[in-house]
């Protein structure tokens, strides 16, 4: 599991996205660690540009590493990205997260937060019928996964596992677009306790799957890329059922689940 893979990499070493008017291109730059990570992450499978596909929006410059917004924008509607994997090429653990996305999800339009921790390329490995196809961003930002929480421990631990629903009005083709928001600290394994400057063990969501009525939109096997309280904002086709039922499941081996009435969302 992809927690475990990043607890190991550990051991050996909001507001939707989009472009700043004169904000410079940032497209990938395909740099040697790439070739280091790819055979791991995607054996002999053939990639394909995905630059047809789909497109991902981020940061030329994050404004805080710790919490980098990154969007995936489906352009095909004809095709369905099935899974995606989110890799953040310099990260301790590279990759953030692995997604697997039900029918109502398509055409995809998924935002995310995630820790940078130095200049990296950012990819997006899509996969469809068609095979695998990838593209993506490059960032510049730096001491994502070591930053500071930003809440006080006892407060964030306190606080664990509440969730939230919001509503946005206007998703295009009569879909609902919503965002899911999370308290976990979700402890990279890098950080410092304030007091006694010493490293706070990692304690993650490493799970997390997101239902309306029996059927799933979405699935997460997340590692510690992944923000301090995850959000994610996203559009589906409405089956009508009155909530949205979420299932995180973090490191420690705490579960919370909790019906997130679509009524209700503010």
């Amino acid at each position: 599991m992809l927690w475990r893979t990043a607890c190991l990499a550990v051991a050996l070493a909001a507001p939707a996205v989009g472009a700043m008017a004169g904000e410079p291109a940032n497209p990938l730059v395909n740099g040697p660690t790439w070739e280091s990570l790819r055979y791991d992450i995607a054996g002999d499978a053939a990639i394909a540009d995905g630059a047809a596909l789909f497109e991902v929006d981020a940061p030329y410059r994050a404004h805080d590493a710790a919490t980098v917004p990154v969007r995936i924008h489906q352009l095909d509607p004809a095709a369905r990205i099935t899974k995606t994997t989110v890799i953040i090429d310099e990260n301790p653990a590279p990759v953030a997260g692995e997604f697997t996305f039900g029918p109502a999800m398509g055409p995809l339009d998924f935002e995310l937060r995630v820790r940078v921790n130095q200049y990296s390329d950012l990819r997006v490995i899509a996969e469809t019928a068609e095979g695998l196809a990838m593209t993506g961003r490059y960032v510049k930002a730096s001491g994502g996964c070591a930053a500071p929480a930003s809440r006080d421990p006892e407060l964030a631990l306190a606080s664990m596992g509440q969730m939230k629903l919001k509503s946005f009005e206007g998703a295009p083709g009569g879909r609902r677009e919503v965002q899911v928001m999370i308290r976990h600290p979700n402890y990279s394994g890098l950080q410092r306790d304030q007091v006694t400057h010493l490293f706070i063990p990692a304690h993650f969501i490493s799970e997390l799957e997101v239902r309306q009525g029996g059927d799933l939109l979405f699935r997460m096997e997340g590692g510690i890329s992944i923000s301090e309280n995850p959000v994610f904002r996203f559009s589906y086709d409405d089956d009508g059922s009155p909530a949205l039922s979420v299932t995180a499941t973090d490191t420690e081996g705490n579960t919370f689940r909790q019906e997130l009435a679509k009524d209700s969302a503010s």
